[in-house]
């Protein structure tokens, strides 16, 4: 299925991110790799409701968008896992936000905590 893009002939920025993280499983992708890499495998199972095949194609277009970065091991069985890029991590704090803003606003439901790792980003 070939991607779906929001027409941008404005060049909005607000646009151009949610045309790359905006659909319902790539922020979650994000957010269970802000601890730490995982291999697919992993992924899958703490998504269940995600197939294999979308969760292919979203960590593929999360690579392409330069979110994601795909590294594989030379061993038998094949390994690969999987990690943020400094541009990912740049939006965990935001993703933290938006959670911050469901438990403000919808108090009623009573939410797990949201376990973005806070990174302490070098001085360059």
């Amino acid at each position: 299925m070939a991607r779906k893009y929001i027409d941008n002939p404005n060049s909005c920025s607000l646009v151009h991110t949610m045309n790359i993280i905006g659909n319902k499983w790539k922020p979650i992708i994000i957010y269970l790799l802000s601890n730490g890499s995982l291999r697919f495998g992993q992924l899958n199972a703490l998504i269940p409701a995600i197939s294999k095949k979308v969760l292919t194609n979203q960590l593929k277009e999360l690579e392409g968008d330069q979110l994601l970065l795909r590294q594989s091991f030379a061993e038998i069985p094949p390994r690969v896992e999987y990690s943020l890029t400094e541009k990912a991590i740049g939006l965990l704090p935001i993703l933290k936000r938006l959670s911050e803003w469901a438990d403000h606003t919808y108090p009623e439901i009573k939410f797990e905590e949201c376990r973005i790792k806070e990174i302490q980003h070098k001085p360059t």
